[in-house]
């Protein structure tokens, strides 16, 4: 089944379909599975663990999970309809490109009334809230008119870039703190019957810790869950090691890994820059909009992998960051604690600085 949602105005990198506008690259960020399939590799020569893999579609991307060495019981048909349910039910409560979706139909209502959602819907966009306050309003899941103005949102604008009443206009529409939220009875509503919800920098992140809450249901300890490249592993590899991932060289015309980290019982997301953009007159404008001024953001940070005990807060604070930029958001990164690694362009190569709670994570 494939499931077309929550892109961010981007695809994966095994996604050909790209929607050119004024040149633009809509490559989502890589992230290499290094351990996972240097693993796979070994057991289909025959030798090393078992490892069962599990692939598919979903949420306008692709989702893998790894398991080493699953119990004789399992039953594993079970267990991937169990999966695939479990996404169909969030791409349900959370779609923009479903029409019936609870998101959709409250984007779609013209009432400022409370609007009665599921209580999921309630938690990832109090999550959403919360992350929305601690930065300032950087990190918004209301900024998609701002998005779909530049061209990167599934509503493609003309060939020219945006004038300043436009920008305006839409800036007017977008605000966390016009969106209000009841958790019993679970509701939202809307102060502006013009506003809506986005939750692609944060669903596919909520979306892998529900699998991985499901994989561990079952008794399940050693795991990868990978959903368009956020991701959460537990446990060991089939080699007995933490998950070893690559985040990628943050390049625009070639693809080579700039760091392996550990991902030790921790979830993982990385925002950039680099592979989704569009030039006007040999100036890079990025996917990444500071809803503060309207307009993509113009620093020299290329992308942000944050590591969390939540791979949903992981997915939104790497959004946040990568809006506040190289010095803002790494103050803030160090302020709250946050395990965040910053890859920032520095003439023609790239330098890397980190969080003291990143570095503490590989001390080792």
């Amino acid at each position: 089944m494939i499931l077309k949602l929550f892109p961010r105005g981007a695809q994966r990198c095994t996604d050909s379909a790209a929607e050119p506008r004024l040149a633009a690259s809509r490559l989502a960020p890589w992230v290499l599975l290094i351990a996972a399939l240097l693993l796979l590799a070994s057991c289909s020569r025959g030798g090393g663990p078992t490892v069962l893999g599990l692939r598919g579609a979903t949420m306008g991307t692709t989702y893998s999970v790894q398991i080493v060495e699953p119990a004789a019981e399992l039953d594993r048909a079970a267990l991937a309809e169990r999966i695939e349910a479990r996404l169909v039910a969030i791409n349900a409560q959370m779609s923009t490109y479903q029409p019936d979706s609870e998101l959709s139909r409250f984007n779609a209502s013209p009432s400022t009334d409370w609007f009665p959602v599921s209580e999921e819907l309630v938690s990832v966009l109090k999550t959403a809230q919360g992350v929305s306050r601690a930065s300032g309003g950087a990190f918004d899941v209301t900024v998609g008119p701002l998005v779909n103005l530049w061209g990167f949102g599934p509503t493609v604008s003309a060939e020219a870039l945006p004038t300043a009443g436009e920008i305006a206009a839409a800036r007017a529409r977008v605000g966390w703190q016009q969106l209000r939220l009841r958790e019993q009875p679970p509701a939202v509503r809307k102060t502006r019957a013009d506003l809506s919800v986005d939750l692609s920098a944060i669903a596919k992140g909520y979306a892998v810790d529900r699998i991985a809450e499901l994989l561990e249901s079952a008794d399940i300890t050693d795991y990868l869950v990978e959903i368009g490249g956020e991701l959460r592993g537990r446990g060991r590899n089939g080699r007995g090691q933490p998950w070893q991932i690559a985040i990628e060289r943050p390049e625009t015309d070639k693809r080579a890994i700039f760091r392996v980290v550990a991902l030790r019982d921790l979830g993982m997301a990385t925002s950039g820059d680099y592979r989704n953009f569009f030039e006007v007159e040999g100036r890079r404008y990025s996917h990444t909009i500071d809803p503060a001024t309207g307009r993509p953001v113009g620093h020299r940070l290329a992308s942000v992998t944050v590591l969390a005990e939540s791979t949903m807060r992981a997915d939104a604070w790497a959004t946040a960051l990568l809006v506040l930029g190289p010095d803002r958001g790494l103050g803030l990164a160090e302020e709250r604690g946050l395990a965040a690694l910053f890859i920032d362009h520095a003439g023609e190569t790239f330098e890397a600085r980190a969080s003291d709670a990143f570095d503490a994570l590989h001390a080792d």
